[in-house]
């Protein structure tokens, strides 16, 4: 994977325009209230939630095929970190623990878009990705119910959590809590008003702390949970010594923060009509990593809701992404005591808003699951519960294993065999597979499936008895993939020695080059005879026709040589 040359970067870049310097400064805004938060409700610095749009926000605008993707920290990239330094029995505010996470997160990028891998996360169901991004929404509100409400729901998983915080409504602090409400509801004033929608979260955000700071409530303020430096993020080293704890771990925010990003590219083209590449993607989301966890960062991935706020706000080239991270470290330079008197209890309303609307945005996904087969709603289901009760590395994994369980189960039961008859016309038409192969005549089964050992058991019902005289099977084999499975193979060696023992013979047609050295490899070849594999023709049929002359002329008592 090459990464764009200077050359072809400039031409991509173009000239910054006045939308991208605004676009720029509503994202940086944005990235205030929603860096910090997603840092906090994963136990990690908050100040870290805010450099994570600075160093990564650059290095990923400058080098991403999808030219308005934001890099920066996510919610789920943010509690699966959490999940993976817990789970190793690390700090999570420790900066060794913390860069060492991010560059090893950034170096499986890297590697995964060097090595071509996009293709690994079609292998994700929707199914499976709804009930992950449900759960991980369900996360992120439970995680903050302590900032909003100042109680803390007991339970071991968010399921238990969410239901012990509401029976015990009567623990709520009413200042927190009245705080929090009053976050939600001056967003849902401005969400309300079409100009004020894209900066809603800002708005809230400062009118309720300046609200707080007058009354003077007493809540607890984000300057009680970490000392925000005005200054550029510094240079942080990895602990080099945790990297055989934490490998594993890199791996799992790598799969969840690409697979979050990968939706980004068909949602938001790119303006210049360049193409985007997941590849690319991969790369920079990698180079951002790596570079960021030098300088304060946590891991961070493609974000689709930070680069829905760039390109609202007017973003039109690379520049806005730029502009963002540029934006946020001048802010942080400046003002940065002012952010130390940010409420907890409005960091947890606006999260509560944000992770609603994940939860409102996926209503239509989970009804098209539920719609389209209960083996959908199955995995995801189960995806769901596992992300609410296990560690997100685990969940992920979890669900990389369902999609393809589900992709197995989906794709044996379109395993066939239909029959081709052929019209007086000359043509082929589809008819069902006879239950017992006629003696004498040439048979024509055309296979469609996948050649998966699950399907076999489809195929087995499905093909003809062998009758009592010779008789003559084509097997049309077109479709069937670059390497077929072993299983297939053993099958029609079988199948060959039953239709032997009457006198007759089955014959693969429409066989791609690499079907037919394996066959040759395997031995199939030799058990078919010296014309029992007739090779695919790029005239289609051509290779039918063969194969079935071939029939004929066995049936008619002509032998090929050497058999």
């Amino acid at each position: 994977m090459r990464l764009p040359s200077p050359r072809s970067l400039g031409r991509s870049m173009g000239r910054p325009k006045p939308s991208d310097v605004t676009s720029g400064l509503v994202t940086g805004l944005f990235s205030i209230p929603e860096g910090m938060a997603y840092a906090s409700i994963a136990g990690f610095n908050p100040v870290a939630g805010l450099f994570s749009g600075v160093v990564p926000a650059i290095v990923g605008s400058l080098t991403a095929r999808t030219v308005l993707m934001v890099t920066t920290l996510t919610s789920a990239i943010a509690l699966t970190s959490q999940s993976v330094l817990s789970d190793a029995g690390l700090d999570p505010k420790d900066a060794g623990n913390v860069a060492l996470l991010g560059v090893l997160s950034g170096v499986v990028m890297l590697l995964m878009g060097v090595l071509r891998l996009g293709v690994v996360l079609s292998f994700v169901s929707n199914a499976v990705m709804v009930g992950f991004s449900t759960g991980i929404a369900l996360q992120i509100v439970v995680g903050v119910l302590k900032d909003a409400t100042a109680y803390q729901p007991q339970g071991h998983n968010k399921l238990v959590q969410l239901g012990d915080w509401l029976v015990h409504a009567g623990s709520w602090e009413p200042a927190a809590t009245l705080v929090a409400v009053a976050t939600v509801a001056v967003w849902a004033l401005a969400h309300a008003v079409r100009r004020l929608r894209t900066v809603a979260l800002l708005v809230a955000m400062v009118a309720v702390s300046a609200g707080v700071a007058v009354l003077g409530t007493g809540v607890e303020l984000v300057g009680g949970i970490a000392d925000i430096p005005a200054a550029l993020p510094h240079f942080t080293a990895p602990d080099w010594s945790q990297t055989r704890h934490l490998l594993g771990g890199a791996l799992s925010i790598a799969l969840v923060a690409l697979a979050q990003a990968a939706g980004i590219s068909p949602s938001v083209p790119n303006p210049d009509g360049s193409k985007s590449g997941v590849n690319g993607d991969f790369t920079a989301q990698g180079l951002a990593n790596v570079t960021g966890a030098l300088f304060q960062s946590l891991p961070v991935g493609g974000s689709l809701s930070r680069t829905g706020v760039a390109v609202s706000a007017g973003a039109r080239t690379r520049w806005a992404g730029v502009f963002s991270g540029v934006w946020l470290a001048l802010i942080v330079l400046a003002l940065a005591p002012l952010a130390e008197h940010i409420p907890m209890p409005v960091i947890g309303g606006l999260i509560i808003v944000v992770g609603g609307e994940l939860i409102v945005g996926k209503v239509p996904d989970v009804k098209l699951v539920l719609r389209t087969s209960k083996l959908s709603a199955a995995a995801m289901a189960v995806t769901f519960l596992g992300t609410t009760q296990l560690p997100l590395q685990q969940a992920i994994i979890l669900g990389a294993v369902l999609s393809l369980l589900l992709y197995c189960v989906q794709a044996s039961r379109q395993a066939k065999l239909a029959a081709l008859d052929r019209t007086p016309d000359g043509r082929w038409e589809l008819a069902d597979a006879p239950a017992e192969l006629p003696a004498g005549r040439v048979t024509v089964l055309a296979y469609g499936g996948v050649s998966l050992f699950a399907e076999l058991p489809l195929i087995e019902a499905d093909w003809p008895r062998a009758p009592a005289g010779p008789a003559v099977l084509v097997l049309v084999v077109r479709t069937v993939p670059d390497v077929p499975s072993s299983s297939m193979v053993k099958l029609l060696r079988r199948k060959h020695d039953e239709l032997g023992a009457h006198g007759g013979r089955l014959i693969v047609a429409g066989a791609q080059p690499s079907f037919v050295r394996l066959a040759e490899h395997t031995g199939l070849a030799g058990v078919l005879g010296p014309d029992g594999v007739v090779p695919a023709d790029p005239v289609l049929d051509a290779s039918l026709e063969e194969a079935v002359s071939r029939g004929e002329r066995w049936l008619a008592g002509e032998r090929p040589a050497g058999d």
